[in-house]
């Protein structure tokens, strides 16, 4: 089945899970997209198996909070940010709920955070305006980046650079193998008024870098030259929580959170608005994203949903 308008219209939540008591602040799909992987502010893990639409498991993280979790390429591990005690990035074994690494460093709350698509590097940005580069066979920081704001980053698809979006109106972007000469490009944006950036992410294509905010807005960049492509609005932010917003595996459809408990979606060629899909999300949808290899959508408040489009395949 291809994605297409008349496709994304007819997506309907198929499940939803109720296993948490407080809000659900970062999903993650395993690269295969068989499971999916969600932290909340419960300090709860649940992974959730995406083939069967069932919970597999929950680990709690109660001595060090979580957030933005994220799975490793190695089978049932993850790292994720704390929410208490420190601000160190934590390395976890999810079969017997052990910490394999620590990363200390960050001395302000970790808000970006991001893995390398092909090797075993991520990077962390924190409120002290700091990128961090790590490698996750090494507790120690393998770069450092002192920036002037908040920061948030991003792989490209092909794992050879990253994007830093610095102070809500630059993209800076880094050759992973020389970032320490500094960025090759920079990107100047109009400095956002009413919000700040709290998300980068690339396009599957590499061509766009998507920007999610605190605020009702998103934006899409050309990643080649920073050109401003499109805007998306029309989605609630109310709050002030950085809501997630994300693309769909083929980089034509773009979806997003929202503060009544709805997921908007928009066409990334041409700025429409296909469709707004109404969930019984009691509270505000902070995570949404896109199976990367099933037909299948996850959107989270409290609450977990999955969806799947209700449409015959002609």
């Amino acid at each position: 089945m291809k994605l297409i308008d008349q496709v994304v219209r007819s997506f309907k939540v198929a499940k939803v899970f109720r296993e948490n008591t407080d809000k659900i602040n970062a999903i993650d799909f395993s690269p295969s997209g068989e499971t999916l992987i969600s932290c909340s502010e419960d300090d709860q893990i649940v992974i959730y198996d995406c083939e069967k639409g069932t919970q597999a498991r929950t680990v709690n993280s109660k001595k060090y909070g979580v957030d933005l979790i994220h799975f490793t390429h190695a089978k049932n591990t993850a790292i994720h940010s704390s929410t208490k005690v420190d601000d160190t990035i934590r390395y976890l074994s999810l079969h017997d709920n052990k910490y394999i690494r620590y990363f200390p460093g960050h001395t302000k709350k970790v808000v970006s955070l991001c893995l390398s698509p092909v090797e075993d590097t991520f990077l962390s940005g924190s409120l002290d305006k700091t990128l961090r580069l790590w490698d996750l066979r090494s507790p120690n920081c393998q770069g450092l980046m002192h920036l002037s704001g908040r920061p948030v980053a991003a792989y490209d698809p092909e794992g050879l650079i990253f994007a830093a979006g610095v102070n809500s109106e630059s993209i800076k972007l880094y050759d992973l193998r020389s970032f320490d000469k500094g960025p090759f490009v920079t990107f100047k944006l109009t400095q956002e008024k009413e919000c700040d950036w709290t998300g980068l992410k690339f396009s599957k294509d590499g061509k766009t870098i998507l920007i999610s905010t605190n605020g009702s807005i998103i934006r899409l960049v050309d990643a080649f030259h920073g050109t401003p492509l499109q805007t998306f609005t029309g989605h609630l932010n109310n709050k002030g929580i950085p809501i997630e917003a994300s693309f769909s595996p083929d980089s034509q459809f773009i979806f997003s959170g929202s503060t009544d408990g709805r997921v908007h979606v928009w066409n990334a060629d041409t700025g429409y608005k296909v469709c707004v899909l109404n969930a019984d999300h009691p509270g505000p949808v902070q995570c949404v994203q896109f199976n990367p290899k099933y037909m299948m959508l996850a959107s989270a408040c409290t609450n977990m949903a999955f969806w799947l489009p209700w449409i015959e395949d002609t």
